[in-house]
């Protein structure tokens, strides 16, 4: 049975536990950084997943189980549909498109998410995440029967994203970087080796004021974590507590044109109207995030062996 962690803040202290039901089992040992957890905390929360929990989670609250400094990498376009809708062709895909957002982005699982003044077209992303349990310092192939080795656990993402900044001012990095704009938790999943078949079978879903707007199931993932790690390792360094977000599904706000009607409209139009036009077109959109919107994000197997718990936001304004 996967074992559910949690980071969290009670009495003005921060702690990990082991959840169970709407419970925690407190570690008896402080770990301040997730990889402290990772490389000194194993025997800790083993112990601890065998105890009556002492805590409930209503009394505290949850922080991100990933803590800075981390590199969070993400894969782009990484489920067949969103493809689509993003305007790509996914037979013609070879390799992974991967990027970064900001350690600044890291996140609560439950709380506010501010939508900075500047933005209009504030975006969801939910994504599994897979949490680093060793150094990567080469090149390494990765397999199913190894993946153990360098995954130490999985967790939920939200790879919030202000688009009007990433795609006209092409820049990712700072487009998908603001702060808050990482929410990861609240769970954090251990598996046991037996148990990574799991990653092939849980379900992502994500709400905006209880409509559904993503669902799918690792299943339709493009590439799998085996060979994702396997190409990451080719030309970047990873560390303990470090995190791969590993693409979203279908049903993003963000709809990009189709190729060809990319292709005219860079051939008729200044780039500067183009952007114009991108912008005004997308936010008529609804389904960007508003002031006053909640967002509600689980993963989950059927079975429930792996439950990744909920995370929830409320969208706010900036005041400046």
């Amino acid at each position: 049975m996967a074992t559910h962690l949690v980071r969290y803040e009670h009495g003005g202290r921060c702690r990990w536990g082991v959840v169970r039901g709407a419970s925690i089992a407190p570690l008896d040992g402080e770990y301040p950084t997730t990889a402290s957890l990772i490389e000194r905390g194993e025997a800790d929360w083993r112990a601890a997943a065998t105890r009556a929990p002492s805590l409930e989670l209503a009394q505290v609250t949850l922080l991100s189980p990933v803590t800075a400094p981390a590199r969070v990498i993400c894969q782009g376009a990484n489920y067949r549909q969103h493809m689509i809708e993003s305007g790509l062709d996914p037979e013609a895909k070879r390799f992974n498109m991967f990027f970064e957002k900001s350690d600044a982005s890291i996140s609560p699982p439950v709380g506010t998410l501010v939508r900075p003044s500047h933005v209009q077209l504030l975006d969801y992303e939910i994504e599994l995440a897979l949490v680093f349990r060793k150094p990567i310092s080469e090149p390494v192939t990765v397999t199913t029967g190894s993946l153990h080795e360098y995954v130490f656990g999985v967790t939920i993402a939200n790879d919030v994203s202000a688009r009007d900044v990433q795609l006209p001012q092409m820049q990712f990095f700072k487009g998908k970087s603001y702060r808050g704009f990482c929410p990861l938790g609240p769970n954090l999943a251990v598996l046991d080796p037996g148990e990574l078949r799991y990653l092939d079978q849980l379900t992502l879903t994500l709400k905006v004021n209880d409509a559904v707007r993503q669902q799918d199931t690792t299943a339709n993932l493009v590439f799998k974590p085996a060979e994702t790690i396997t190409e990451l390792s080719t030309f970047c360094d990873l560390s303990p507590g470090d995190v791969l977000l590993t693409g979203t599904p279908a049903g993003c706000a963000l709809r990009a044109p189709r190729p060809l009607v990319r292709r005219l409209m860079q051939l008729v139009l200044p780039e500067a109207t183009l952007w114009a036009t991108f912008t005004r077109v997308q936010a008529s959109r609804p389904q960007y995030l508003r002031p006053g919107d909640i967002i509600c994000g689980t993963i989950a197997s059927v079975d429930r062996v792996i439950d990744l718990g909920e995370q929830r936001h409320v969208v706010e304004g900036a005041t400046a």
